[in-house]
């Protein structure tokens, strides 16, 4: 049986479930998830190998107007992932007008002439599915996709046939990685990424945006069980720092807390996690401390 493969690139609007749907199709959770915008920064890479097939899937950052250096090294993220991919996922809401961010994403299909599927995320949500039929014509005017998909990233409902559609896309010539490959992110990342989730979640409003994680020890101990993590919060204000801190300390603990059940999971292991809190005022402007915390793989201007 001759092995396929395809390189796809998961693009959309920020908070339409990109990331969602990208841990439901793996059935693994990589990529963090939370109900604010923007919460992924930067391209993660998911592998599902099932069978003959292997999809490599790209997660990019919602497509937005950049206010800082950060989102103009997000906006070239997306940019460079759909030049380099063997097709798209486009991921709309099902209950959502048409924005000029997706308008632009069809636009680089016609250019690209690059495959694309619709999919059309959060038909859970829907309370009359009839509006279904209007919003697959009003896109498919703009871009002639491969299929359209109505899915749900929350319930699983059409994933698999989105899946099945994706698989059409693919091509032979062998696996690109090893079978049992899930994601290409390095342990240090997952982990910095599964806090800043726990801020996402825990915290409201602009703190968590104007928040980084760096870890800068993760070491498993030898003849034992146990991976020590020693993790700084980067945030923009003392104000910032108090309120990821909390009252005695209580806020920076349910963060913590959170966080090591949830790598304890990803791990396999048990973890040992300190977090400490420290104000770089202004980072998102400051390219050297974007490139500290691993923003290095693109020009900001």
């Amino acid at each position: 049986m001759e092995k396929r493969c395809a390189f796809i690139a998961i693009v959309g609007r920020p908070n339409v479930g990109k990331s969602s749907l990208l841990n439901n199709m793996l059935r693994h959770k990589i990529a963090i998830v939370s109900s604010k915008p923007q919460t992924t920064r930067t391209r993660i890479m998911g592998v599902l190998t099932e069978e003959d097939t292997q999809l490599v899937f790209i997660d990019t950052p919602g497509l937005h107007r950049p206010k800082n250096s950060l989102d103009k090294y997000m906006l070239r993220s997306v940019n460079e992932s759909v030049a380099g991919v063997d097709a798209c996922v486009l991921v709309v809401e099902a209950d959502s007008k048409i924005t000029d961010g997706e308008r632009l994403f069809a636009e680089k299909f016609k250019a690209l002439g690059l495959p694309a599927v619709l999919a059309i995320n959060k038909i859970d949500m829907l309370k009359d599915r009839s509006v279904l039929a209007p919003k697959i014509a009003e896109l498919s005017s703009l871009y002639d996709f491969s299929a359209v998909v109505p899915c749900s990233a929350q319930t699983g409902d059409g994933v698999d046939a989105l899946k099945a559609e994706l698989r059409k896309l693919s091509s032979e010539g062998g696996f690109m990685f090893d079978e049992d490959t899930l994601t290409d992110q390095p342990e240090r990342v997952i982990a910095a990424e599964i806090i800043r989730e726990k801020l996402l979640r825990l915290l409201d409003k602009e703190i968590p945006h104007g928040s980084a994680v760096f870890v800068e020890r993760m070491k498993e101990r030898e003849n034992d069980d146990i991976i020590d993590i020693d993790a700084v919060i980067y945030c923009e204000r003392p104000t910032h720092k108090g309120i990821i801190i909390g009252k005695g300390g209580s806020m920076l603990k349910k963060v913590g807390t959170y966080a090591r059940q949830d790598m304890e999971k990803f791990f396999g292991c048990r973890i040992n996690l300190k977090l400490w809190v420290k104000v770089k005022e202004d980072w998102r402007n400051r390219e050297n401390i974007l490139r500290s915390l691993g923003y290095d793989n693109n020009d900001f201007n």
